[in-house]
């Protein structure tokens, strides 16, 4: 059985057609900007690529989405009301502003803590500047209305609103009011395996199933399936995972928790921690003359034995999980007359793996156990300097995922398991590429002392932005 696997992302759209041994027989990847019409038109030019370039057809769709981006639209026509609102986007703060006094409750229902990053202050802030036409809904309901499937979500996506009962997994009637969204106007929260109706979009008339929010997605074909386990995903930002079971675990170290997946009605949970800007980072670096481009990023790094002790944090578009503080800025610290190129580019590097360690040290603390690995992901994970700092920091080995369509994969799988090709998900999944394992070299006082010392950077720059 092909799948038809497609991971609308941030910057671009990625389809991938999926054979039935796991085996990518064609893939293709088309750029895409915030214009509804061009994000649609963006999923059918890569999904009919791949078709063409595998010479074949493929026998279910998947997607997987950016999860936290919304846009208003009609119903009856699919016609686009406004603009897609990325997750990056921060014009929601006043929103939760002024819903900070219900902040605590929102997050016990939910899970989530209260933060522009999520859909459902861009929802509520869509409504109140732009129309109150249409419906509100996140990118992947709309997409696939377009492609002729039912009007739903699914459970993981649904989950990175703000306005899903995390228990439940299914919509919180009180989170709804808070946000001053009509609940009769979202859409029906789906599992994430299991058709939602069929699309012509590829030719022949197939089903679409196999759906998940890209993080969870890639936490599946990584085969994350038991609690304890974990990934992260060097994208644009970086996204850390860990499968916590059967079981919402509520985070008191400042994570968010989230579905992983619904099977069968059943949900399976996550705990998660973002840095909004990994790759990011190293675009505006470029951007700025400091790099060539991420191929420059070893050769600079590596050329030198530490940073001169600059520390970078990362915080360029504020910071994510565990302080959630969105007016917080990235800064170098710490510069002096001896720093080079090579000590900021080091201190890049470093700056990013010790925010990943930072994820994972919340993570243990919230599971009351350090976790039983970390798999990586992402095209980050090209630099060597960066696996071995990471791997140095955790003070674990990191796996390398072999191939760089995660997302897509993971939605294979639960495609192939929604047409019951599979009897579970462990045998939709198969086995895990891993392409290497990077062990720690550092001692663990010398990496307890780095991150003290990032820790209390990341402090001046937390009292800074209030």
């Amino acid at each position: 059985m092909n799948i038809l696997a497609i991971d609308q992302g941030t910057s671009a759209t990625k389809a991938v057609l999926v054979g039935p041994g796991h085996d990518v027989l064609g893939s293709a990847e088309d750029a895409v900007e915030t214009d509804p019409d061009e994000l649609y038109q963006s999923v059918l030019t890569a999904g009919r690529t791949a078709l063409r370039s595998a010479g074949t057809q493929a026998d279910a769709v998947a997607l997987a989405n950016q999860g936290e981006t919304v846009l208003a639209w009609d119903r009856r026509t699919g016609r686009p009301l406004t603009q897609a609102i990325g997750w990056q986007d921060r014009r929601s703060a006043g929103v939760c502003d002024r819903l900070a006094p219900a902040a605590q409750w929102l997050t016990e229902v939910t899970g989530l803590p209260l933060d522009p990053y999520f859909a459902a202050p861009k929802m509520t802030w869509l409504r109140e500047n732009l129309t109150t036409d249409g419906v509100v809904t996140t990118t992947d309901t709309w997409l696939l209305a377009r492609l002729g499937a039912d009007y739903v979500t699914d459970a993981a996506t649904a989950s990175r609103t703000m306005l899903l009962d995390l228990d439940a997994a299914d919509w919180s009637a009180r989170a709804c009011e808070a946000f001053g969204i009509d609940q009769a106007t979202l859409p029906a929260v789906a599992d994430c395996a299991g058709p939602v109706g069929d699309t012509g979009a590829f030719g022949s008339l197939i089903p679409v199933t196999g759906l998940a929010v890209d993080q969870q997605a890639a936490l599946v074909a990584e085969r994350c399936l038991t609690a304890g386990e974990a990934k992260c995903t060097y994208g644009t930002g970086a996204f850390l995972l860990a499968n916590t079971g059967g079981k919402a675990v509520r985070s008191t170290s400042g994570l968010a928790a989230s579905v992983a997946w619904r099977l069968d009605g059943v949900p399976t949970y996550c705990l998660d921690g973002q840095v909004y800007t990994a790759g990011a980072a190293i675009g505006w670096l470029t951007e700025i003359g400091l790099l060539a481009g991420a191929a420059e990023i070893d050769p600079l790094a590596r050329s030198v034995t530490n940073s001169a002790g600059v520390i970078f944090v990362p915080a360029l578009a504020g910071l994510g999980a565990p302080h959630w503080r969105p007016s917080a800025r990235g800064a170098f610290l710490g510069l002096n007359l001896a720093v080079t190129r090579a000590h900021l580019i080091r201190a890049v590097v470093d700056g990013l793996a010790a925010s990943v360690a930072l994820l994972a040290r919340s993570v243990a603390d919230d599971l009351g156990a350090g976790l039983s690995g970390l798999r990586v992901d992402g095209g980050l994970t090209r630099s060597r300097a960066l696996l071995q700092a990471q791997a140095d920091l955790l003070q674990m080995p990191v796996e390398v995922y072999q191939t760089p369509d995660a997302t897509a994969l993971g939605v294979a799988a639960l495609a192939r398991l929604g047409v019951g090709a599979c009897d579970d998900l462990a045998a939709a999944v198969g086995p895990v590429p891993i392409a290497t394992v990077v062990e720690p070299k550092m001692s663990p006082d010398e990496a307890a002392e780095r991150l003290a010392t990032f820790d209390a950077a990341l402090g001046q720059i937390i009292a800074a932005a209030w």
